[in-house]
């Protein structure tokens, strides 16, 4: 009880004094806080707008996990990359280049051509790429170690909030403006953006490697960083699965609802609204709680259990179920399923070797992004061959489990 005290004392004097380190990572926060938002917007704005356009388009809206797949393709390519750019050019620079490719990507997005709708999102993912690995790159730098797990974790509600985003404002774009001028409106959102972190520069940019090479060996030194490290090697696999999970929750549970339990199509998107707002409270908590007990694993380990055990609740959904439990359910699934990024990225960029936090996030995000790509698909095909949701949740939470386990028994995994 006695620590839970000073914890709270600690983060109140923290908010209180105003000291150059506590402006210096408000700074970066506020910087990498708004890249994040403003890129995962730009991701999540074609989604958005599909049915709107998919006369136009000449396609289905259903197709648009298609759409999602590449986006992460191209994300996983870009994450390798850009980990070995922020040290020679900067994150703050690198971060204006990924907004700049994910204007042009919006750009492309408002054609009618289907074709030029893959090179769109081929661009939408490799400007989203940059953006997690060159926060690292500055938090890193910039934040005390005890504040570590909080600071990376207010930095990753950046992902659900520019979900927000894209929910409120592009609808409303869309109404006035027509969805070419709904995907135009964001593209200079992502503009607006890359101008006002300008001046950061002067802050984060600094100390850049001048030997006229971007990386340390080739452009899988991200992987091969991660691979030789046992305990960054641990946490990307248990990545695949965590946001395996984390994406099947995002794009399954509201047809899970309607298909399975007959529940009104409003109705369960508001369920899987309330699940992604718990993500965002989830992401804080857990982030101060790592803080405070200063083991990262251990929190991770116990997010994958409570994931597999809310993944094995939600299997059990049925129509008899009341709607207070099912929301239960997936505020716990949310808020841990949606809730472990900052905790992990956290941990990665401690256990990353001196001035490698960029890379050493661009290796283990490639499995990240990976989970996330392979997921919807293969989650299809079980619902396809067994005609039930709840068996691909099944599965799905049994593997999320071992690997929870598996961080919280063992450090030699």
């Amino acid at each position: 009880m006695a620590a839970k005290t000073t914890f709270l004392a600690n983060l109140g004097s923290s908010r209180c004094n105003m000291t150059p380190m506590t402006i210096q990572v408000s700074r970066a926060l506020a910087a990498t806080l708004s890249v994040q938002a403003i890129v995962t917007m730009a991701t999540l704005t074609v989604p958005v707008f599909a049915p709107a356009a998919a006369a136009d388009i000449g396609l289905d809206p259903s197709n648009i996990g298609i759409f999602a797949s590449i986006i992460y393709v191209g994300a996983m390519a870009s994450s390798l990359l850009s980990g070995g750019l922020s040290p020679r050019y900067g994150a703050i620079r690198v971060s204006q280049i990924g907004l700049g490719i994910s204007l042009f990507g919006l750009a492309l997005s408002a054609t009618a051509s289907w074709q030029v709708m893959i090179a769109s999102a081929l661009l939408l993912g490799i400007g989203l790429g940059p953006a997690t690995p060159a926060s690292s790159h500055i938090l890193v730098r910039t934040t005390p170690a005890h504040l570590a797990g909080f600071v990376f974790s207010i930095k990753q509600t950046g992902v659900p909030l520019g979900g927000v985003f894209a929910g409120a404002l592009v609808p409303l774009f869309v109404v006035h403006l027509g969805w070419r001028g709904a995907a135009l409106a964001v593209a200079v959102i992502c503009l607006a953006c890359a101008v006002l972190i300008q001046p950061a520069r002067r802050h984060f940019d600094t100390e850049l490697r001048r030997d006229g090479r971007a990386f340390e060996g080739s452009l899988l030194e991200p992987l091969r960083l991660v691979l030789v490290l046992p305990e960054l090697r641990h946490l990307a696999f248990a990545s695949f699965f965590f946001a395996a999970i984390q994406q099947s929750f995002s794009v399954f549970l509201v047809t899970y609802l309607v298909a399975g339990l007959d529940m009104p199509f409003i109705k369960a998107g508001v369920t899987l609204a309330i699940g992604q707002a718990a993500g965002i409270v989830g992401r804080i908590i857990w982030g101060a709680m790592a803080d405070w007990i200063r083991n990262a694993r251990l929190v991770l380990g116990g997010l994958g259990l409570a994931m597999t055990g809310a993944g094995l609740a939600a299997s059990a959904f049925t129509a008899e179920w009341s709607y207070a439990a099912i929301v239960g359910v997936c505020i716990i699934f949310g808020a841990t399923a949606v809730g472990w990024n900052g905790v992990f990225l956290a941990e990665v960029a401690r256990l990353a070797p001196a001035d490698q936090a960029g890379q050493a996030t661009g290796g283990v995000l490639f499995f990240t992004f990976f989970g996330v790509v392979a997921a919807p698909p293969l989650f299809g095909v079980v619902v396809l061959l067994t005609g039930s949701y709840g068996f691909g949740f099944v599965i799905l939470s049994a593997l999320t489990g071992i690997f929870g386990l598996l961080l919280v028994v063992r450090r030699d995994l």
